[in-house]
C-alpha cells in the first residue's frame, strides 16, 4: 500500500478527504505526514508546521496551484531520485511539475474528487514517467478510494477532471435546484432537500447496481404522455441541459488552460 515514508505538504480538504477515504479503507498511515503551516489536527496522520528533515518515498502535494513557485524551490530539494511526486494541483502540467522537481523519480498527477473521503471517489491518474510496478502500487492505493482512472495523455485527464473532479459541485447545484423547485410547490426546505438528495443517491446506486444507462433510466421513469415526459421536455430542449453542461465544461477548460499556463512561467 502506501510506502514506508510519505508526505502530504498541503493537505487541505481535498488532502483530508483522501487521507480520510484511506482510513475508512484501513490503509496504514503510520508512515505518512502532513505538512501544514497552520498546524491543524488531521485524524489518522502525524502533522508537521515545516517541511521535515530527509526525503519521503512519496510526496504528495496539495496546497493552491498559484503557490507551486513559491513552494517549489524550498520543497525540491526534498525530492530526490528515490521520492516519487503525487500532485493534487489543477492546472499543473507534468512538464510544469518536472520542471519544478527535476530530481524526481517519477511525478504522477492525480485529480481525485471529494467522495474519496467516502471510498466512493473518482480520480483521474496521469503519469508518463511511472514504470509498471509504480503504476500498479498507485492502482492500489487510489484504488481504495474508489474508481482509479489512468488516462492515456493530459487531454483526456482534464476532462475527467472537469467531469469527476468538478462533478460534485454541479450535482450539489442540480439537487438544490430541483429542492428549489419542490419548495415553490409547496414542500418545505426541510422535506425537499431530504427528497432530492435521496432521488438523486437513490437513483445513482440503482443505475450502478444494474447497469443500466442514463437515457434507459429516464425512458423508464417516463411514461408517453405523461407528466415525466413533460418536464424532459424542458430538460432536452435546445437550450436545455446538454447545452448547458457543455458550457459548463468548455469554462472549466478554459480556466484549467489559464492556470496552466500561469504553472508554466
Amino acid at each position: 500500500m502506501l510506502p514506508p515514508t510519505s508526505w502530504f505538504v498541503g493537505c487541505g480538504n481535498m488532502g483530508g478527504a483522501m487521507v480520510a477515504g484511506w482510513r475508512k479503507a484501513g490503509i496504514d498511515l503510520s508512515g505518512m505526514t502532513a505538512v501544514s503551516p497552520s498546524g491543524r489536527e488531521i485524524e489518522g496522520v502525524s502533522v508537521a508546521t515545516a517541511i521535515p528533515d530527509g526525503q519521503p518515498d512519496w510526496c504528495f502535494i496539495g496546497f493552491k496551484p498559484q503557490m507551486l513557485a513559491d513552494i517549489a524551490p524550498g520543497l525540491a530539494s526534498h525530492v530526490g531520485p528515490g521520492t516519487v511526486l503525487l500532485s493534487i494541483l489543477a492546472g499543473a502540467e507534468a512538464q510544469s511539475l518536472r520542471s519544478a522537481f527535476p530530481d524526481a523519480k517519477a511525478i504522477v498527477r492525480l485529480m481525485p474528487n471529494l467522495p474519496v473521503s467516502e471510498g466512493e471517489g473518482v480520480t483521474a491518474i496521469y503519469s508518463d514517467d511511472a514504470d509498471e510496478t509504480l503504476r500498479a502500487q498507485v492502482d492500489e492505493v487510489i484504488g481504495a478510494l474508489g474508481l482509479a482512472a489512468w488516462c492515456p495523455d493530459e487531454s483526456a485527464f482534464d476532462v475527467i477532471g472537469a467531469i469527476a473532479g468538478s462533478g460534485p459541485a454541479y450535482l450539489a447545484r442540480f439537487v438544490d435546484a430541483l429542492s428549489s423547485a419542490a419548495q415553490d410547490e409547496g414542500l418545505s426546505a426541510e422535506l425537499a432537500d431530504a427528497i432530492a438528495l435521496q432521488v438523486a443517491g437513490g437513483s445513482a446506486l440503482m443505475a450502478r447496481a444494474t447497469g443500466e444507462t442514463m437515457p434507459a433510466l429516464a425512458k423508464r421513469v417516463a411514461s408517453p404522455g405523461g407528466t415525466t415526459e413533460a418536464g424532459l421536455k424542458v430538460l432536452d430542449a435546445e437550450d436545455g441541459m446538454e447545452p448547458l453542461m457543455r458550457r459548463v465544461v468548455k469554462a472549466w477548460r478554459k480556466r484549467s488552460e489559464e492556470m496552466a499556463a500561469a504553472a508554466r512561467d
